[in-house]
C-alpha cells in the first residue's frame, strides 16, 4: 500500500555522510527517541498519558527505527535508490496511521507529533553533527533531508489513516445494510441482537419505517437521528421501484410529530412505531398504505391517521364482494338513482340517522333525505335495524361510492 509514496528522489538524498559521523549519530538514537516521545507526550494533548508503559517503549523503538532508516538514507551516495532504506519506515508509518484510525484518533494529533519529532530530532542530531565537524553546507542539506523525510512519513501515515477509515466505513456499512435487511425480514430476536452488535449499532426502544423516493434520502438523513438505517434496492414489496426505506429510532410518542415535521415537503409514507425487533410490521403497513391510500403529494402520509382505511383495504376483493351483496337491493334501479340512495344510506349510517346532519353532508333539503330513506326502508326492510346487517352496510359503504369504484 505504500509503494506509491516513495519518490524517485527525496530532497538531497543521499548525503554520503562519513561512516564515523553516522556511527556517532547512531549512538544517540536511543536518547533522541526518548526525548522525542517525552516532547510529544507533553505537547500533544491527544497523547497525554497514552505513551506510557509498554506502549511508550514500543513507540520509542519505532522512533529509533525511523531515525535509523533516516541515517541509512543520509549515508547513501546521491545517486542511490532512496526506496531501499525508506520502504520499511514508510510501511511502519502507514501502519501507524491505520492504528490511529482504529483507536478513534484523528490525524491532527499524529501530524503534530511528527512536527515535534522533526524539531527534537533535528535539534539533537544537528548538534552532534556540528560537533563532529560536519561542514555548514552539509549541515544545511542534512536539515533539508530531515524535514523531507518527516514529510514522507507524515504522508504515509495519512494514507494509512484514510485507508483504514475507508475500509472500516465500508465494512460497517455492509453490516448496517445486513442489519436493516434482517429487521425488514422479521428475523428472530437473537439474530437481530447479533447483527446489531456486529454493526456496532445501539438498538433504540422503537423503530419507525418511512418510505420515500431514493433521491430524497440524503436530505432526510441529514436531519434525522444518526442511528437511522437506510435501505434501498430490491426490497420485499418494492421490487424494481426507486423507493428507499428509512428505519428511524425512537420516533414514537411526542417524537412522531417531530419526524413528520422533518419529512414535510418530502413525499413519504410513515409506518407505525414498533419495538425495534418488530419494525417489520411497521414496514409492511407503510408498504400496504402506498397501495391503499391516496398519495399525499409532497407531504408525508401518516398511517396512524388512516387506520380505518387500511383495515378496509386489507382485502379489496372481500370488500368488493361485501359491497356487491349489501347493495343488491338497489340493482333494479336506474344507475343515478342507485348511486344517490347508496350515498344517502352511507351518510345516514355514519351520522346515526340524524336527518339534519345527513342533509348538510349531502347538501340537500332534509325532506329529500326523508324521501330517500323511505325508499331505502322499502328496499331493505328490517335489515336497516338488524345489527349484523347495519355492521356490514357500514363497512361496505365506509368508502364513498365514487371512490369505491
Amino acid at each position: 500500500m505504500t509503494e506509491g509514496l516513495v519518490p524517485s528522489t527525496l530532497g538531497t538524498a543521499g548525503l554520503a555522510l562519513d561512516p564515523e559521523v553516522v556511527a556517532l549519530l547512531r549512538t544517540h538514537l536511543p536518547s533522541v527517541a526518548q526525548r522525542t516521545v517525552a516532547a510529544v507526550t507533553a505537547e500533544v494533548p491527544g497523547y497525554a498519558g497514552a505513551l506510557t508503559g509498554q506502549m511508550g517503549a514500543n513507540i520509542e523503538l519505532a522512533v529509533q527505527t525511523a531515525l535509523g532508516a533516516f541515517l541509512r538514507l543520509a549515508e547513501q551516495s546521491r545517486d542511490s535508490d532512496p526506496s531501499t532504506p525508506l520502504q520499511p519506515a514508510l510501511e511502519g508509518a502507514y501502519a501507524l496511521g491505520r492504528g490511529e484510525a482504529r483507536s478513534g484518533r484523528s490525524m491532527d494529533a499524529l501530524l503534530a507529533a511528527y512536527r515535534i519529532g522533526a524539531r527534537v530530532s533535528w535539534r539533537e542530531l544537528s548538534a552532534t553533527a556540528v560537533d563532529s565537524g560536519l561542514p555548514s553546507a552539509t549541515v544545511a542539506q542534512f536539515a533539508e533531508l530531515v524535514f523531507a523525510y518527516i514529510d514522507q512519513l507524515s504522508a504515509a501515515s495519512v494514507a494509512g489513516h484514510t485507508d483504514e477509515l475507508a475500509t472500516t466505513g465500508r465494512v460497517r456499512q455492509r453490516y448496517l445494510e445486513r442489519l436493516g435487511q434482517d429487521l425488514l425480514a422479521g428475523a428472530p430476536d437473537d439474530v437481530l441482537a447479533a447483527s446489531a452488535e456486529r454493526a456496532d449499532w445501539s438498538p433504540p426502544q422503537t423503530l419507525t419505517a418511512v418510505l420515500l423516493p431514493s433521491v430524497r434520502v440524503r436530505g432526510a438523513l441529514s436531519t434525522l437521528d444518526p442511528g437511522t438505517l437506510a435501505l434501498s434496492g430490491d426490497l420485499a414489496g418494492l421490487e424494481g421501484e426507486s423507493t428507499a426505506v428509512l428505519l428511524v429510532p425512537d420516533a414514537h410518542g411526542v417524537n412522531r410529530s417531530q419526524l413528520l415535521r422533518v419529512l414535510a415537503g418530502r413525499p413519504s409514507v410513515v409506518g407505525p412505531s414498533r419495538p425495534w425487533t418488530g419494525v417489520a410490521a411497521s414496514y409492511r403497513r407503510a408498504a400496504r398504505a402506498r397501495e391503499v391510500l391516496p398519495p399525499g403529494g409532497d407531504e408525508p402520509v401518516d398511517t396512524d391517521d388512516h387506520l380505518a382505511s387500511l383495515v378496509l383495504g386489507a382485502d379489496p376483493e372481500a370488500l368488493a364482494d361485501l359491497r356487491a351483496r349489501v347493495l343488491a337491493p338497489l340493482e333494479g334501479l336506474r344507475p343515478g338513482t342507485a348511486e344517490r340512495l347508496a350515498e344517502t344510506l352511507r351518510s345516514w349510517l355514519l351520522h346515526q340517522g340524524r336527518r339534519e346532519q345527513v342533509a348538510a353532508d349531502l347538501v340537500v333539503h332534509p325532506q329529500t333525505v326523508r324521501y330517500r330513506m323511505t325508499q331505502l326502508r322499502d328496499l331493505y326492510g328490517d335489515r336497516l335495524t338488524d345489527p349484523q346487517a347495519v355492521l356490514e352496510l357500514t363497512i361496505a359503504l365506509a368508502v364513498p361510492p365514487a371512490e369505491a369504484r
